[in-house]
């Protein structure tokens, strides 16, 4: 039985050490997304102040939360059994949890999970206890309020939606005050070394308390006495502090220094050092508590490990400095090495972006509710101040006059405004004893100091808006999952045994392989777009012509590739009457609309990153190639669907004297499309275009007579009507197919013209 259980504590040993690359991969998005996003320094140079800060904060930090203890269970009515089942079903939900959102890209809390996942698995078995008749030491039957601690789960809840809204709105307020201060010119303007002296002053010692009180509360030398010293001396640590600093920072700015530049880095460092000294404790406390708990229980138990109780964890924790040092070891290499990481960060960066961009998601009903009512209220609201106001207030947030640093999302004003607010917020809950989440904080003040900023555009607001939807609901998903989840299987281990713990631990490893799978090849995916990125941070213009052609044709020929690839699988599947097949081929049409629409929306942000004048020509044969690609799938969704309810309804198949001759036509299609395709590839001369053109007139026109032969069939003959109906459809369809090939290429043969990329020798077509 002792072996069973130390093999489970090196599992939660080993799920620890892939819980600390996973959980910081994760909270990345904390302390490096401002910072990335303005562009203050290089990638490296970010990661290396983070990763200092990082182990600083891990390496001296004097010990775990409690949390897993006895924050949220009472562990002196739990077994040395129920303890483990409880640590076990823990790390296996949040393991799993973490991966697959950081493999979606989306920033969540370690720990609001954690905290879920533990209240989840003590409720459960607290559910299993009480119907088991439990008792207290002195025969009193145990009640939930006796098993868990409740107050802490409401506080943490509660703390959840305070987070949330106050971060958002304090982030959306003080950004509107700042750019009424400073515009988007701040450099330029009178008085601005004093005006940014004062602001740098009152941020460094907002970091620096900050510091103080989160970033170094569990460090050797905070003391007892000095943490009363500073509480007692709080507003005179910050009036005096702001007073000097902004002294010092008003002279450095005359000096030409960057005070803002310098407030990012000293943030970034501060919320990195605080995450790791504070989170930890949501990456190693479960397996450290379950090994202290084996080795209480290897030391006084009598063998029965449902009858030892864990009095010993009533305690506080302490941990040996080893045990820190490794973990910030390795939660340094995580963050320098992981491409998780870089995705995360991508997901807050790309929903704060200043000007126009890929849009990372789509729309949605709620958010075109919301843009509408806003766009509204926001109207009838500004018509209450007089006109001349209104002029002064858009002429602070007028953003075309903005100079940012080449691949900026946003300057460093933001950036410095979302790290000083996000840092006061966490250390004034953290003073006032609020379980604030440093994820939820960083991520609301970011999207509310965008939507300040103007950010949100007519264009982008409603794609913004349903990405901050999505990422909050995943944050509530998060909770809901974790503690569904984790008390299923804290139930299924208690009354399964060493079977079902087995089968846990085999999940838990099959399900992260799986999903890390499943991240390489998105990632492989998101690579292959690196010309769009290339493009948007290019400032060549003769450069981003080529970019962009690049991308058009990249693009092309796998769209090309599907559509010859899903007309043959399509006909096929109805001719040999395999429905599944045909409805599988249905929904891949829809999916690759989905990209081509991605793509056009990245390719037209493209156009506007070349020469003017020649962008005024290049649309209208863009559009043209674009749109003949989009009437292709149209085709195929178009032929794909009556053959589904063909299929479906099991009627009578095409006699064969009429699909014999169309499967051969549609062959010589297919090599239509694959003949375009290694055009398009290798940049082929005008007279294989030419060949190409001619060929397809030519299908057109044997489809066109084919389709005649078939209404002479339906008008003479009247079997097999809706058979023949169906194959009606599906010729005319293709018949259109090859005439909107024929079409883009067309487009894009004038698109190579318009961007100088061919001779314009170009025979009529």
């Amino acid at each position: 039985m002792s072996t069973m259980f130390l093999g489970i504590v090196i599992f939660l040993i080993l799920l620890a050490i892939f819980d600390l690359f996973v959980g910081v991969s994760n909270d990345a998005v904390n302390f490096m997304s401002s910072a990335v996003g303005a562009k203050v320094a290089s990638f490296r140079t970010i990661i290396i102040i983070a990763s200092i800060g990082v182990f600083a904060g891990a390496a001296m930090s004097n010990g775990m939360m409690d949390i897993a203890r006895h924050g949220i269970m009472v562990p002196m009515h739990f077994s040395f059994y129920d303890v483990i089942t409880l640590f076990l079903a823990v790390m296996v939900t949040d393991v799993v949890l973490l991966d697959i959102f950081n493999t979606m890209g989306l920033p969540t809390s370690t720990t609001v999970s954690m905290v879920f996942e533990l209240l989840g698995g003590t409720c459960a078995l607290a559910l299993i206890k009480i119907a088991g008749g439990a008792t207290d030491a002195a025969g009193v039957p145990l009640s939930l309020g006796d098993l868990v601690n409740t107050e802490k789960a409401i506080s943490v809840i509660l703390g959840i939606f305070l987070s949330v809204a106050i971060a958002f709105i304090l982030g959306s307020l003080v950004q509107w005050i700042a750019r009424l201060l400073f515009s988007f010119t701040y450099g330029k303007e009178r008085g601005y070394n004093l005006k940014i002296g004062i602001f740098g002053g009152i941020s460094v010692i907002a970091i620096i308390w900050f510091l103080l009180i989160n970033g170094l509360k569990g460090s050797s030398f905070m003391t007892p006495e000095l943490k009363a010293l500073i509480n007692e001396n709080t507003w005179l640590i910050l009036g005096a502090g702001a007073g000097v600093f902004s002294i010092i920072m008003t002279v450095l700015s005359i000096l030409k220094i960057n005070i803002l530049k310098c407030i990012v880095l000293l943030g970034t460092f501060a919320l990195a050092m605080a995450f790791a000294g504070n989170d930890l404790v949501n990456f190693v406390g479960v397996p450290l508590t379950g090994l202290e708990s084996f080795l209480d229980y290897s030391r006084n138990g009598i063998g029965d490990p449902h009858s030892f109780t864990m009095e010993s964890l009533m305690g506080s924790a302490h941990t040996p400095i080893i045990f820190l040092v490794l973990a910030g070891v390795i939660m340094v290499i995580s963050l320098i090495f992981s491409k998780k990481a870089q995705n995360v960060v991508k997901t807050s960066v790309d929903l704060a972006r200043q000007d126009g961009g890929d849009e990372m998601f789509g729309s949605s009903q709620v958010a075109r509710t919301i843009v509408r009512s806003s766009t509204k209220f926001a109207s009838s609201t500004a018509r209450l101040a007089p006109l001349s106001i209104r002029r002064w207030v858009n002429s602070r947030f007028d953003s075309s006059s903005a100079r940012l640093p080449e691949g900026a999302a946003f300057d460093q004003l933001r950036a410095s405004v979302n790290l000083v607010l996000a840092g006061l917020l966490v250390a004034l809950g953290t003073s006032m004893k609020l379980p604030l989440s440093t994820t939820y904080v960083t991520f609301m003040v970011a999207m509310g100091s965008s939507l300040a900023d103007r950010a949100w555009g007519r264009e982008s607001a409603v794609f913004r808006i349903t990405g901050v939807i999505s990422v909050i609901g995943g944050w509530f998903l998060t909770a809901g999952i974790a503690f569904v989840v984790c008390a299923l299987i804290s139930t299924l281990i208690f009354y399964g045994g060493l079977i079902a713990i087995i089968i846990s631990i085999a999940i838990a490893v099959a399900l992260l392989i799986r999903s890390n799978k499943k991240y390489a090849e998105k990632a492989k995916e998101i690579k292959e777009d690196d010309l769009f990125t290339e493009l948007i941070h290019s400032s060549d213009q003769k450069r981003n012509a080529q970019l962009l052609y690049k991308h058009i044709q990249r693009y092309d020929l796998q769209h090309l590739a599907f559509i010859a690839a899903n007309y043959k699988s399509a006909t096929d599947a109805f001719f040999n009457e395999e429905y599944r097949q045909l409805k599988r081929s249905l929904s891949e049409i829809d999916e690759e609309r989905k990209k081509l629409k991605r793509q056009r929306r990245r390719e037209i942000i493209g156009i506007r990153r070349i020469d003017p004048l020649i962008a005024v020509e290049c649309n209208t044969w863009y559009f043209l190639s674009n749109n003949s690609i989009a009437q292709m799938m149209y085709c195929l969704k178009r032929l794909s669907e009556p053959c589904v309810e063909h299929l479906a309804n099991n009627f009578s198949p095409v006699p064969d004297e009429y699909s014999g001759p169309f499967i051969a036509m549609r062959n010589q299609t297919i090599k239509l499309i694959e003949r375009s395709g290694d055009w398009l590839a290798k940049g082929g001369s005008f007279q294989e275009v030419d060949l190409i053109i001619k060929d397809a007139k030519a299908m057109q026109q044997y489809l066109s007579s084919y389709r005649k032969t078939i209404i002479d069939y339906l008008q003479t003959n009247r079997s097999n009507i809706e058979s023949m109906t169906v194959f009606l459809n599906l010729v005319q369809e293709s018949q259109e197919l090859v005439r909107s090939l024929r079409h883009q290429l067309r487009g894009i043969i004038k698109f190579r013209q318009a961007l100088s990329l061919e001779p314009r020798t170009l025979s009529t077509l």
